[in-house]
C-alpha cells in the first residue's frame, strides 16, 4: 500500500420509495502507518480539552465495524464512542446522533463511514461542538441530496435492485417502504471483496438492515460549508465510487487521503490507516 498524499423537522417522510430508485452511499483513502501514542491531555470543556472522538457506521453495518479505530484511538488517550445508528431515514437518524453528541461536554471530532457520512453531514449542523466531520469511504451530500444519487455512475449498486437486495417488510413502515439486506455475492465480490472470504461470509450473516428510505430522503444540512473535513478515498471501493467522492470532497474543501486498494469496508480492513486521518483531524482541531 502507499501513501499519497448544512433545520429539518423530526418526521419521518411518509412519501412511497420504489427499490428501483435505491443506491448507496462510501467512498475513498491512503495506507498509512500506525500512529503513535501520544500524552493524554484533559478532557471536558476548558481550552486544552481533548476532542471525544464519535464514530457512525453506515448501511449493512454496525459499531463494531469501528473495533480497529476505536483500539488504536483509545490507546492514544482518547474518548471514542462507536455508536449505533437506526438506519431508518436520514431525518431522525441524524437527530438521533446530534442528541448523542449534544450530550458530551467538550468539542467533538465526528467520522461517518458510508452512510454515515450523510449522517454526520446533517448531524453535525445541529450541534455547536463538533469541530472536525471526517469522511471515511462515505456521502457527503449537499442540501437537497439523497445518499442513493452520490453512489457514482460506475457503483455496483447501478444493477437491478432484485439483484442488489433482499427486500424484507418492517413493522410501521411508511407506505412503500422495507428493509434491505444485501445479497451475498454483493457483499463478499462488490462490498467487502478485500476481506477474507470467511471475514467477509461472516458480515454479510450478521450484517444490519437498512430502511429504503435511508437512501431516499433529502438531506438538509450540509454541515461541511462551515465545518472543517477530512476525507478518505479508497481506490478499491464498488459501491460509492472513488470519482464521486472525490467531487463531494474537493467541493467540501476537505483534506484528502487516498488509500489504495481497499474495499467498501476498508475500516475494517486498514483501521490504522483510517485512524491516520482521523487523528490529523484532531490533531487541526486541538
Amino acid at each position: 500500500m502507499a501513501v499519497s498524499s448544512t433545520p429539518a423537522p423530526r418526521i419521518r417522510p411518509r412519501r412511497r420509495y420504489t427499490l428501483a430508485a435505491v443506491l448507496t452511499a462510501t467512498a475513498f483513502a491512503t495506507t498509512v502507518p500506525a500512529t503513535s501514542a501520544r500524552a493524554a491531555v484533559p478532557e471536558g470543556g476548558g481550552a486544552d480539552a481533548k476532542p471525544t472522538v464519535v464514530l457512525i457506521h453506515g448501511a449493512w453495518a454496525d459499531a463494531s465495524s469501528w473495533s480497529g479505530e476505536v483500539r488504536i484511538l483509545s490507546r492514544q488517550g482518547y474518548t471514542v464512542r462507536a455508536i449505533a445508528n437506526p438506519l431508518e431515514n436520514l431525518t431522525t437518524d441524524a437527530e438521533t446522533v446530534a442528541d448523542f453528541v449534544k450530550s458530551i461536554a467538550g468539542p467533538v471530532v465526528l467520522v461517518g463511514h458510508s452512510y454515515g457520512g450523510s449522517v454526520i453531514t446533517n448531524a453535525a449542523a445541529q450541534t455547536d461542538n463538533v469541530k472536525a466531520l471526517v469522511y471515511v469511504d462515505a456521502a457527503a451530500p449537499a442540501v437537497g441530496e439523497t445518499t442513493g444519487s452520490l453512489s457514482g455512475a460506475t457503483s455496483a449498486l447501478n444493477a437491478p435492485a432484485n439483484t442488489l437486495f433482499d427486500s424484507v417488510p418492517y413493522a410501521n413502515a411508511p407506505e412503500g417502504v422495507t428493509n434491505l439486506y444485501l445479497k451475498k455475492d454483493i457483499f463478499l465480490k462488490k462490498f467487502a471483496q478485500d476481506l477474507p472470504v470467511q471475514q467477509a461470509a461472516d458480515l454479510w450473516a450478521s450484517q444490519r438492515a437498512a430502511s429504503m428510505a435511508v437512501f431516499d430522503t433529502p438531506s438538509a444540512y450540509a454541515a461541511w460549508k462551515t465545518i472543517p473535513s477530512w476525507y478518505f478515498i479508497s481506490t478499491g471501493d464498488q459501491i460509492i465510487t472513488p470519482e464521486s467522492e472525490l467531487m463531494m470532497a474537493r467541493r467540501a474543501g476537505s483534506k484528502i487521503t487516498t488509500f489504495k486498494g481497499g474495499s467498501h469496508l476498508t475500516l475494517i480492513s486498514h483501521p490504522a490507516a483510517v485512524a491516520k486521518v482521523i487523528d490529523a483531524a484532531i490533531d487541526a482541531v486541538s
